[in-house]
């Protein structure tokens, strides 16, 4: 079962790798990931979206054409609009790409520093935390059949009432299967569970 004490305590791991902040999506699926993470500094941020970097992100390309791990300073990886070198204004001097999963579920990584180039053994374990997380959050969505047959109920409209009564079990009973429900899918709300479990196909 997903603990999310466990997986907040890997995903601190990686402040230690990104003393200038990171940006992690973790399975992105119809070009939005299931969860977002940023530390960079927020006026690169701003920047970043309001121009619509995404789209000409040398690293993103590299981290959607590609699986494994780069740093930004490899010569393959192309910079024509000149991204990486705005970036460094903001202390994104260096850095490190890490892709893993399949095209349709890609979860991408990136990590940054200021002050000096990651090395292999870096690059290694932060390779090794991003895969955990990713594997993490791949497991949350496995619901079972109880628990997708009561978020089924609720996504077509039935009141907690009626879907107890559906399912032959108590409102008391519905509701804990809705609340593991949304510990798995990591969502605050049913609603969030039900759009997520959506997007993951399982509704």
């Amino acid at each position: 079962m997903f603990d999310r004490r466990e997986f907040d305590q890997e995903l601190a791991r990686l402040d230690e790798f990104a003393q200038a902040g990171y940006h992690l999506a973790i399975h992105i699926r119809f070009s939005s990931p299931l969860l977002h993470f940023q530390t960079y500094d927020p006026a690169w941020v701003k920047r970043y979206t309001e121009n619509g970097y995404v789209l000409r992100d040398p690293v993103v390309a590299w981290a959607f054409a590609s699986k494994g791990s780069t740093r930004w300073s490899n010569t393959p990886i192309p910079d024509p609009f000149g991204i990486l070198k705005e970036s460094r204004k903001f202390g994104l001097k260096f850095g490190v790409t890490v892709s893993i999963g399949p095209l349709t579920s890609r979860t991408i990584a990136n990590v940054a520093r200021s002050d000096r180039e990651h090395s292999d053994d870096e690059i290694i374990e932060i390779q090794r935390i991003v895969t955990v997380l990713h594997e993490m959050v791949d497991e949350s969505t496995r619901l079972t059949k109880a628990q997708l047959a009561a978020l089924k109920l609720i996504a077509d409209g039935d009141r907690h009432a009626a879907a107890a009564a559906k399912l032959g079990i108590s409102e008391s009973a519905l509701k804990l299967r809705l609340a593991s429900a949304r510990e798995r899918l990591m969502a605050r709300t049913t609603a969030e569970a039900i759009q997520r479990a959506r997007d993951y196909n399982l509704l």
